[in-house]
Parts: structure tokens; C-alpha cells; sequence
């Protein structure tokens, strides 16, 4: 069945990519409720994942975003992330990423612009509107650093459950779903909207590429029960 996929990637001259957490489990960072181990098995990240926590605790989210990116910094990109650093790179403006990861791994591997539509666990932005007084380097070192003059707090640059995703990314992925020739809709459930949205409205050929049964088959135009550390090189080779 690639055979018929590596003819769609090939002759395309506009390759939209979906990937999700299934991309970053092959290189063995834990999906958001597996990363409950130890001290944190007991709650539910759901309850810290949002604003609501963060102001009610800021010391307890912040910690166990600390504790989430010590995890993530110990794995490295997968033979997936590098291919499509590497097909990037060989056919400049070609291919869109668009991913619903944050742990920045397709960015470490080399793939520049990446569309990361929930954010990066290893940047900070501020809580609140920064005034001219908040500056990021210059923040209080504490847990969480605030600004020294107003006592804005900085939080992780991810999104929130209940936050809207960034306009300009969302903006993008949409275009590029609605230009491209091929979608490769990489190790996601298709259960997260408005990301798995993209597959149903994408304008070219749809591949699914998971080990499991996903939530958009049915929308797809071929189906690859697989690994993406094993079907991505194969799929982006000239």
C-alpha cells in the first residue's frame, strides 16, 4: 500500500503534515496522562492544564511543567522527525508541518516553521497582558518568575484546556490543508479539535499513518498501519 502513497507524495507539490502525540510516544515521550507518575500520579492533568490552576497555584503548575519538560528533554527526535527535516530541506516550501505536539522535537530534528498549534513546553510567555515593565530576561527567578515591578507571572507557552489556539498558526494549518495535494496525518486519534478538523477538510489525498485505528479513517484515502519512525523515511525519499 505505500507503494501508491510514495506516488501521491512524490508528484505533489503541496504536502500538508499532521502530527500528534503517536509521532513523539516513538521516541518515548509519555503522552499527557501516562507523564502522571510519582508524586503527580494523583492528579488529574486535566484539572492543571488551565488557567484557573495556574492562578489558583502557580507554584504546583509550574512545578509539574518542570517536571513534564525534564522528561521530554531526555528523548531525542525519532527517524520520522528527521525525515521530514530532511524533505524539507530538500524542497524548500513544499511541505507544511503542522503539529499537536509541544515538546518541540520536530523543531530539535531540524524542521523550520513549523505550525505548532498548542505550543512549546520550553517556552515561557507572560500570564497577563506584559506591561513595558515585563521583561522576560529580567524576570525574579522564583517558581514561577515574575516580573520584579508588576508581579506578572510567566507560564509555559502551551495552550490551556478552555484557551483558543493561536490565531496565525491556525490561520496557516487551514490554508495549507485547504492547498495541499497530500495530507500525511501522522500518529494522532483524530479525537482533538479543531487539529483533526484539518483531515476532514483537507483538499488533496488523506493517509492516515498510525499502528492503531484512528478516529479520521474513515476520511482517509489510504490507511498505513504503522509506525511513523518507519513509514515516514520510506514515504519522503526521492
Amino acid at each position: 500500500m505505500t507503494d501508491p502513497v510514495r506516488h501521491w507524495v512524490r508528484s505533489a507539490s503541496r504536502i500538508a503534515v499532521l502530527t500528534g502525540a503517536g509521532m513523539s510516544a516513538e521516541s518515548g515521550v509519555p503522552t499527557f496522562r501516562d507523564a502522571q507518575t510519582g508524586l503527580w500520579a494523583k492528579f488529574d492533568p486535566q484539572q492543571l492544564a488551565t488557567e484557573h490552576a495556574f492562578r489558583a497555584n502557580p507554584k504546583m503548575v509550574w512545578d509539574w511543567y518542570a517536571f513534564r519538560r525534564d522528561l521530554i528533554a531526555k528523548v531525542e527526535p525519532n527517524a520520522g522527525h528527521r525525515a521530514l527535516a530532511a524533505f524539507s530541506r530538500r524542497h524548500p516550501g513544499r511541505l507544511t508541518l503542522i503539529t499537536q505536539n509541544v515538546d518541540g522535537l520536530h523543531q530539535r530534528a531540524g524542521s523550520e516553521g513549523a505550525l505548532a498549534l498548542h505550543g512549546n513546553i520550553f517556552e515561557d510567555k507572560w500570564l497577563d497582558t506584559p506591561g513595558a515593565c515585563c521583561n522576560a530576561d529580567a524576570a525574579v527567578a522564583d517558581t514561577p518568575p515574575y516580573c520584579g515591578r508588576c508581579g506578572n507571572l510567566l507560564r509555559p507557552a502551551v495552550v490551556w484546556f478552555g484557551e483558543a489556539l493561536p490565531a496565525r498558526a491556525l490561520a496557516a494549518a487551514e490554508a495549507a490543508a485547504n492547498e495541499c495535494d497530500v495530507m500525511l496525518v501522522v500518529g494522532t486519534s483524530g479525537v482533538v479539535y479543531p487539529a483533526a478538523g484539518l483531515a476532514r477538510t483537507a483538499a488533496g489525498k488523506v493517509v492516515i499513518i498510525n499502528p492503531e485505528p484512528t478516529e479520521l479513517d474513515d476520511a482517509a484515502d489510504a490507511v498505513l498501519r504503522g509506525r511513523a519512525a518507519q513509514l515516514l523515511p520510506l514515504l519522503l525519499e526521492d
